[in-house]
């Protein structure tokens, strides 16, 4: 189980997810293996998970959303020693989506920019405005499939 750490390039290997990822303090296997995502669902994750997530992926309003709280209430949660399991499941779907679209894409930058794009598969929504759902999280990732085995109708 390796944790994503950064090096001197910002990368681990020849994880694509390493440059988005980097400053999370979260086993890989996480986004890939679907025990691994339950465990940590179960144990839940830090409030300082919350706080990188929020920098690696430069969208606080995001997380105001998954958390269902105010803009200037949401540096509370950066001191929970553990979101509940709701939350923790709200936050890691969220990053694992991210995940598999960085994977896709190649770059986590391109990933970023197509999440905040409106996507006519979508009826014109953004994939980022949908992923507050586990169905909207489900539906973007449907539409990320189509793309990677080429399915355009």
């Amino acid at each position: 189980m390796d944790v994503i750490e950064h090096d001197d390039a910002g990368t681990k290997g020849n994880g694509v997810m390493a440059d988005l990822m980097a400053d999370l303090s979260l086993p890989e296997d996480v986004f890939t293996d679907e025990v691994a995502f339950i465990k940590q669902v179960r144990q839940g994750i830090s409030g300082q998970i919350v706080k990188q997530a929020i920098k690696a992926l430069n969208d606080r309003e995001l997380f105001v959303i998954l958390l269902e709280t105010k803009s200037g209430n949401l540096h509370r949660f950066y001191k929970r020693k553990a979101l509940s399991r709701v939350q923790s499941e709200e936050v890691l779907d969220t990053l694992r989506l991210y995940y598999q679209a960085s994977k896709l894409f190649g770059d986590p930058r391109v990933a970023r920019q197509w999440l905040h794009c409106e996507i006519p598969a979508l009826s014109g929504s953004r994939p980022v405005d949908l992923v507050d759902t586990s169905q909207g999280r489900d539906l973007v990732r449907q539409v990320l499939g189509k793309i990677e085995f080429g399915e355009f109708s």
